[in-house]
């Protein structure tokens, strides 16, 4: 799950040290939050300066340098296994790129051998299990630390990720009602390319093919594919949740877990979608006057669509898109393609933010699917920039 924030401060990265210069390494709720970027660790001697060099013609930067006197206390309130996991996995990025390849945190821009050497001495670190204090002196010693400037409201957007839990079966009963459904058996990609140079670039088409007129159609709606009693019969049922919202948001989510009766969790991954537009459920409520824009959230959502069943229909149907789903093994993968581990990763804009790169982040955290954001808990926590978002631009 993601969780989309408005950053209440600007954002700070940090960098290692070489010598002189600096190495590098860097869910929708609406919730505001503080965001530091870990970049560069500084072990004079360990690498060469030429990894790092000023950008000769840099437009405006979205991170700048924070002064000492200027630094967060880094503190991490989870346990360090899951972010040595999601270490590995930016490491595994890093070591599947070109040596050269490089990076830019504001003036300055460092190759993925520096990022490289950058997380691994941050991991070899976490490893000695340091105390709270150790932790923070260590950053503050080691890593040059990069703050976002924001947007013109100085706010800066991401996302960070965490799988919601659903109850669920693998059969269905009345406390179970609502199937979770694989690719459909009649729904096929038409790559237009295929049949013209002229529609090289074109974004594939999903159809299906009308078993009367032997016509091609687009696919099903998300309002057609809900009226089909028989729609089990082309798309097999993964699962079935107890609720009809929960399952809603899997969608947006993209993947999940499932709290199947006998305690057995499974994972759902997305497989595909029906092609169709994607209209955000958020938009058309505050456009009717239903939910400020200011109070907007996924929370908000939930908590309307639950006081009003009624008109469940109207809003859901509203957006087309319908994602299907398949069962796996371990956590979905981020745009860097290495899988996105829970709490441990965000998504940036990827335009302005290293791939990659490690983070700091200060914000609060759902502590359950359906908790009001309220009695979400404040922590501070270290991550990494492992994916981004079509929503996410700054």
């Amino acid at each position: 799950m993601r969780l989309m924030n408005n950053l209440e401060q600007s954002p700070v990265g940090f960098c290692l040290n070489c010598g002189n210069t600096y190495m590098y390494k860097k869910s929708n709720l609406l919730y505001q939050l503080v965001l530091y970027l870990l970049l560069i660790l500084t072990l004079a001697g360990t690498l060469g300066c030429q990894s790092q060099k000023k950008m000769e013609h840099p437009r405006e930067n979205p991170l700048v340098k924070v002064d000492d006197s200027d630094l967060p206390e880094f503190t991490d309130a989870f346990f360090f296994q899951d972010l040595v996991v999601s270490i590995d996995q930016s490491l595994v990025y890093f070591k599947r790129v070109p040596a050269n390849r490089t990076y830019n945190y504001g003036e300055d821009v460092y190759n993925a051998a520096h990022m490289i050497t950058s997380l691994e001495t941050f991991k070899a670190f976490l490893d000695t299990k340091p105390s709270p204090k150790d932790l923070n002196r260590f950053v503050r010693k080691s890593y040059t630390v990069y703050k976002s400037v924001g947007g013109s409201n100085k706010d800066v957007l991401f996302t960070g990720y965490f799988e919601p839990t659903y109850p669920g079966s693998r059969t269905p009963g009345p406390q179970y009602p609502w199937p979770v459904y694989a690719m459909p058996d009649d729904l096929f990609q038409i790559d237009l390319s295929a049949f013209s140079d002229a529609y090289k670039g074109h974004k594939q088409l999903m159809a299906r093919v009308d078993s009367n007129s032997r016509r091609i159609l687009p696919y099903y709606t998300r309002e057609q594919i809900n009226k089909q009693p028989d729609f089990a019969q082309k798309a097999r049922p993964v699962v079935w949740l107890a609720n009809r919202i929960d399952r809603f948001f899997l969608e947006i989510q993209g993947s999940g877990r499932v709290a199947l009766p006998d305690n057995e969790i499974m994972r759902l991954h997305y497989a595909g979608v029906n092609g169709r537009k994607y209209s955000a459920v958020g938009k058309y409520l505050i456009d009717n006057n239903e939910v400020p824009k200011e109070k907007m959230s996924m929370q908000a959502i939930r908590e309307w669509l639950t006081a009003h069943p009624e008109r469940m229909d109207e809003v859901l149907f509203t957006n087309d898109s319908f994602v299907f789903f398949k069962e796996g093994k371990g956590g979905p993968f981020g745009c860097i393609n290495v899988a996105v581990t829970p709490v441990r990763s965000i998504a940036t804009d990827t335009k302005l933010f290293p791939k990659g790169g490690l983070a700091f982040i200060q914000t609060a955290l759902p502590v359950g699917v359906g908790q009001p954001k309220e009695a979400w808990p404040r922590a501070s926590l270290f991550v990494l920039n492992q994916d981004t978002g079509g929503a996410i631009k700054g």
